[in-house]
């Protein structure tokens, strides 16, 4: 295991790790215990009591957080016609067809989301080896595989997150940076805490939020309470 440096150590010993924290006190310990010399992100980690070898347990969706992201996401949209000038519109970064089919599979790779009108997915599947691998492949379920390509391109850019759940069962997610205000933050994390308490599975049992972690980049984890929720 890595040495942790001085500094992360400092800031760790502020934290209880034997407690579990509200939702308003641990993100204020997060922003606290932050040790990056740059507007870090705020990250939350929820490990929910899911079975992911089930085809019923398996969690995955997007979600508008209600203050951003703080982050300026690249959309590449493939469509054509009328579509195509709706998410040009609408501020998408590239718009094209087989041309950017060709870009990528030589390597370019300078976006963060993927949207695609359903007519377009012949071409885009192509593509599935490549973007795949790289959580980027369009999909129904996030909203990014769509005829209405201007409400996607507008959620992406308002601050659109997509989450799934790993085979652990735990949901990786950012809520915002550093700078933030914590009444930001709070909104945002309840926001997507709400949207996968909804989304459980009718067949998953016992404890379902299992664990909730907030924590920034590069800085220590600090333990949620789900009960203030």
């Amino acid at each position: 295991m890595a040495k942790k440096s001085k500094r992360y150590q400092e800031v760790a010993s502020k934290i209880d790790r034997q407690k579990q924290y509200s939702v308003e006190e641990a993100v204020e310990l997060a922003k606290e215990t932050s040790i990056a010399n740059f507007d870090a992100s705020v990250e939350v980690a929820f490990r929910l009591g899911i079975d992911t070898r089930k085809n019923d347990q398996q969690i995955r969706g997007a979600v508008v957080l209600p203050n951003g992201t703080g982050k300026s996401q690249s959309v590449l949209v493939f469509a054509k016609g009328d579509k195509a000038s709706e998410a040009e519109a609408a501020g998408a970064d590239f718009v094209g067809e087989g041309e950017y089919v060709e870009k990528i599979q030589q390597g370019w790779f300078d976006f963060d989301v993927v949207v695609a009108t359903p007519d377009m997915m012949g071409e885009v599947g192509k593509l599935g080896r490549v973007l795949g691998p790289k959580g980027l492949m369009p999909n129904p379920k996030t909203g990014t595989v769509t005829m209405d390509v201007k409400k996607a391109v507008e959620e992406i850019k308002a601050g659109k997150v997509e989450y799934r759940a790993e085979k652990s069962g735990i949901v990786h997610a950012s809520i915002g940076k550093t700078s933030f205000d914590t009444d930001k933050l709070v909104e945002n994390l309840k926001t997507l805490q709400d949207v996968l308490a909804k989304a459980k599975p009718s067949s998953a049992k016992g404890t379902y939020f299992k664990s909730i972690t907030v924590t920034t980049t590069m800085g220590p984890g600090v333990k949620v309470d789900a009960s203030t929720f």
